[in-house]
């Protein structure tokens, strides 16, 4: 009893300084992870983003053991996933950017195959009804559309029933009905308590999934935490358009807002850290005046907003070993 609450409290992934570099040392190797750390609970769903070249799929494969670190740690599960690969392998289940399933065999063909190598395989048939495909398991994958390859890479993914699932990129190529019912599942399987460890260049889709996030640029982790932690310090937003300037309305001019004022003719935005207050005084001058705010919209920072802010302070931080093949990191 005792181990089975150790094993219950214990990370599903913890990472410690994690480096990767390609290459040999000096100028002519890349360092793509630079010293990461990452904590995922039980059950949760953490979503790693980040810029291009971030590092974030060169840090999913030592994570998912496809590959040894060339610094730090991974435990997934309790085990390095690398070295104790028998032990970890059959408890997860990874969704790759491009599954690369043979091309002539059929969809059930496809999952035949897979649940061969899967320990504790769940019937094809459940699998492909999971997501979506079980009226297409005749057809071959070379026949399927981009969106229907990735459901069935998802498919084979979910056939051992992991308990911890990594996602890279799995809206790539969806629409917008099944990118719904992928989120659904996704949110099923938490529910369920599988660990998901997703990458997404949908920020929208990790800012509605996510219970924490980690962004990472240039190799590094620059901030993380729950989706309302990363964007607290963004300002919120007012938009809104006065009406024309005639009669009573000749000499009309916002009063003092505790917010940052930009317009584009009477196109206003206002840009402030306390929302609530700033709507209720915009809107209690607007009474007093009698007029109406054209197209009114008021909301919160957005997660793509702290995530290209965030960016480009990363860019401006002087930092000086800023690597020339920034390309290359995965």
């Amino acid at each position: 009893m005792k181990n089975s609450s150790s094993s219950e409290q214990q990370p599903a992934i913890e990472v410690r300084g994690l480096q990767r570099r390609y290459g040999p040392a000096g100028p002519a190797g890349f360092d793509a992870v630079r010293g990461i750390d990452l904590t995922v609970r039980r059950g949760e769903l953490f979503a790693l983003l980040g810029t291009n070249g971030a590092g974030k799929t060169s840090t999913m494969e030592l994570i998912e053991g496809l590959a040894a670190p060339t610094g730090g740690t991974v435990q997934v599960l309790g085990h390095d996933p690398y070295r104790a690969r028998a032990l970890v392998r059959p408890r997860i289940g990874i969704m790759l950017q491009e599954g690369g399933f043979p091309s002539e065999l059929t969809v059930a063909e496809t999952g035949r195959t897979w649940s061969g190598l899967t320990s504790g395989a769940r019937p094809v048939d459940e699998a492909l009804d999971l997501v979506g495909l079980l009226d297409r398991r005749r057809v071959r994958v070379k026949q399927l559309s981009g969106g229907e390859r990735r459901r069935l890479d998802l498919a084979m993914a979910l056939l051992g029933r992991p308990e911890v699932l990594f996602l890279d990129e799995p809206s790539t190529g969806l629409d917008p009905e099944a990118r719904a019912a992928v989120w659904r599942l996704v949110r099923e399987l938490r529910a369920q308590g599988t660990t998901v460890l997703l990458t997404t260049h949908y920020l929208e889709e990790a800012q509605e999934l996510a219970d924490r996030l980690a962004i990472m640029h240039r190799g590094r982790v620059v901030t993380g935490g729950t989706v309302a932690q990363v964007i607290a310090d963004r300002p919120s937003r007012i938009t809104f358009e006065l009406p024309e300037r005639h009669g009573r309305h000749q000499d009309l001019s916002l009063p003092p807002l505790d917010a940052e004022v930009s317009a584009e003719g009477r196109r206003i935005t206002l840009r402030t850290p306390r929302l609530q207050a700033t709507l209720t005084e915009l809107l209690g001058w607007a009474a007093h005046h009698q007029i109406e705010l054209g197209g009114l919209d008021a909301r919160s920072a957005s997660l793509e907003e702290a995530f290209l802010a965030i960016a480009a302070e990363a860019d401006n931080d002087n930092d000086t070993d800023t690597p020339a093949l920034i390309g290359s990191a995965r």
